[in-house]
């Protein structure tokens, strides 16, 4: 399954209670700014749009972790490792970083700051938009299932994501994988901050409140509980 290129001029739709609904781009410049802790904060509520089969599937974004690079012993760049692997950690954000967990799952990231700055955060769970046949039959559910979009393995499955889009860049028309501009505001209060799930390996690293979830969301994964 290789996600490929479309030739694609226009912007992309989703259907919202019987109209077609245009998306923008999240502009290049909201990538490129230093704190990827703000931005993964920030990618709450936006949308991942994907139409790499022709099959337009998309979910707005609930779940989120930031990877800092250089010095978060949790990422993979750790000590500004450039490997086979992390190499596109180093690249511009707006980019998408997807690798393979435990041989099974591919990851999806987004890539963010400026060239040569390795950070990166890790999106853990949508909320089904588009496509919703689509994504339940690709994880094997029923549609409507509150677990379709749950999980970061979960979540490439249902949008069709895999490592063949590692390296697109996400706010092109012509992209497999795009980011878009959320449909409504997502305001403080919706969102719960806690510590990342599953890097304990990190050390003091592993404490830092990193992973932000959007607290009325039924897609998240994990541990939802600890304070705001």
């Amino acid at each position: 399954n290789s996600m490929g290129k479309l030739q694609v001029s226009s912007n992309p739709f989703i259907e919202r209670d019987g109209s077609m609904v245009r998306l923008d781009l999240i502009h290049p410049s909201f990538y490129l700014g230093g704190d990827p802790v703000e931005t993964a904060r920030c990618l709450l509520g936006k949308i991942l749009y994907t139409r790499g089969d022709g099959r337009p599937t998309a979910g707005r974004i609930a779940e989120t972790e930031a990877y800092c690079g250089p010095e978060d012993r949790a990422s993979h760049a750790w000590g500004n490792r450039r490997t086979s692997r992390t190499q596109t950690m180093f690249m511009a954000g707006g980019h998408a970083y997807v690798y393979r967990c435990y041989g099974i799952h591919d990851l999806f990231n987004v890539v963010t700051g400026p060239e040569g700055i390795p950070h990166a955060v890790l999106i853990r769970a949508v909320e089904p938009l588009e496509g919703q046949a689509e994504m339940a039959s690709r994880r094997g559910l029923i549609e409507g299932h509150e677990g379709i979009g749950r999980g970061p393995g979960g979540l490439t499955r249902a949008l069709g994501i895999d490592r063949s889009a590692n390296g697109v860049c996400l706010h092109q028309l012509e992209s497999p994988v795009q980011l878009c501009e959320g449909l409504g505001h997502v305001e403080e209060s919706d969102i719960a901050a806690t510590p990342r799930i599953g890097v304990d390996y990190a050390g003091e690293w592993a404490l830092r409140p990193w992973r932000f979830y959007l607290v009325h969301s039924r897609s998240v994964s994990g541990r939802k509980r600890p304070g705001r």
